[in-house]
């Protein structure tokens, strides 16, 4: 299994493809990892520097992959965080050239563009261009309930609205639908939730609720999910469970680290093996 990821990079810390690479080759995957920014660390410092890369750049490193004449072996084209507008019609070429050479290939799509406790973070363009191209070519998309709220122009909260958003997402076009945190006010204190909807079947886990908000965590989890899900064929459930799995204990690690950024290389036996402690519920 490959997957050509195409998202940002940082020198410093785990987000974009630096959060996502890693976890998933110790997973046994390849991953082909393409630059969408080149950043010192990622925004949630006070400062940063390094470049969003013109998209004729992030063009240039694909048509290079592709002229070794790999794109069959690619399973999976994950995107994740954009920086400029104009990436995203670099990302759906990928897609469109992978699929024309392996016609099993998936696009997953992680609509990086905000959360619920900073707001927005993209540029003012983006949320129209997730919404009116990028998700509707998507195969799975692994949005957080902000930016599911974002995509369909609502405000879930119960789990009712939750699934109601999601059915909305996957009529404009992808299969697959993972929310990540999920709060929600029936929900025990304390706890916090994946909502994963595939075909017929959408699946609830609940994990304990950490006090940090660890910058990454998203990347790590659409890589991990979009892994597991197509190395198992489609078993949402198990796929879930994994992923909950290993996220919960990196934010464990990382929280009882004390430090700020995530503990990935701490936390890879949590990826290979996931003690597998949560398990998902049906809820439709």
């Amino acid at each position: 299994m490959s997957i050509l990821s195409i998202q940002s990079s940082v020198a410093y810390g785990y987000v974009g493809n630096s959060a996502a690479v890693f976890p998933v080759q110790r997973l046994g995957v390849e991953v082909w990892p393409v630059p969408t920014v080149v950043f010192s660390n990622h925004a949630g410092y006070d400062a940063w520097r390094g470049p969003l890369l013109p998209a004729e750049d992030v063009r240039a490193v694909i048509r290079g992959v592709e002229e070794r004449g790999v794109l069959p072996e690619v399973d999976v084209v994950l995107s994740g965080y954009q920086g400029g507008e104009d990436i995203g019609a670099v990302v759906l070429e990928a897609v469109a050239a992978v699929k024309a050479a392996n016609p099993e290939a998936v696009y997953a799509c992680d609509p990086v563009m905000g959360n619920a406790e900073s707001g927005p973070y993209v540029r003012p363009a983006i949320p129209a261009l997730m919404r009116e191209q990028m998700v509707p070519a998507a195969d799975l998309v692994t949005p957080n309930q902000f930016e599911l709220g974002m995509l369909t122009g609502s405000d879930p909260r119960t789990l009712r609205e939750t699934l109601a958003a999601v059915d909305a997402v996957r009529a404009a076009g992808p299969a697959t639908v993972l929310v990540t945190s999920v709060l929600r006010p029936d929900a025990p204190a304390g706890t916090l939730e994946m909502l994963a909807v595939h075909r017929d079947e959408a699946w609830l886990v609940r994990t304990p609720r950490l006090p940090e908000k660890s910058h990454g965590s998203g990347d790590v989890t659409a890589a991990l999910f979009t892994t597991h899900l197509t190395r198992s064929s489609g078993d949402v459930r198990d796929a879930l469970e994994r992923t909950a799995s290993s996220v919960f204990d990196l934010l464990r690690l990382t929280h009882e680290s004390g430090r700020w950024e995530l503990q990935l290389v701490a936390a890879q036996e949590y990826f290979a093996s996931p003690a597998m402690q949560f398990r998902a519920e049906r809820v439709a």
